[in-house]
This record gives structure tokens, C-alpha cells and sequence, in this order.
């Protein structure tokens, strides 16, 4: 019990972490000059900008998740064989 405890602690720190998006300041000062032109003059450029890089941001963080997971999985099932070998 005290392990599914650890797993909903990390989880929720991981998706509390991946939610909380402050502004994005990871643009080069090109893009970003032309993101903020463009919101001035009331276009959405600097919007679809920053979505598109929290878009391309996430396939990583789904990658390192899904393999933790199955690395996880797996290994909490190697000590469930050992256990039941043992008399």
C-alpha cells in the first residue's frame, strides 16, 4: 500500500508539474519580436507559437513516462516471481 502511495505522490507531482505552464520565455528573439508585432496588431500569431511549442514539448515527456511506467511494471513484477518462488 505504502508503494501506491509513492506512485499517486509522483504521479500528481508529474502532472501538477507538466500543467503548471507559466508564460513561455524559450523563444528565440526573432520569433518573439514577431509574435509580440503581431499581438499588438491584434493577431493570435504569438498564441498558436506558444501552443506549438508546449505541443512539441510533450512527446518527450509521454516517452520518459510510458517507458518509467513499464520499467516500473516490470520490475515490481520480477519481485512478485521471486516472492512466489520462495517457500
Amino acid at each position: 500500500m505504502k508503494g501506491l502511495y509513492r506512485f499517486a505522490f509522483i504521479l500528481i507531482l508529474g502532472l501538477g508539474t507538466m500543467f503548471y505552464i507559466p508564460e513561455a520565455q524559450a523563444q528565440c528573439p526573432m520569433c518573439k519580436m514577431s509574435a509580440e508585432s503581431n499581438m499588438r496588431n491584434g493577431g493570435n500569431g504569438g498564441k498558436g507559437l506558444n501552443a506549438g511549442i508546449l505541443y512539441m514539448l510533450a512527446l518527450p515527456y509521454t516517452l520518459v513516462g510510458t517507458l518509467g511506467f513499464i520499467w516500473w511494471r516490470n520490475s515490481r513484477r520480477k519481485e512478485e516471481d521471486e516472492v512466489e518462488v520462495l517457500p
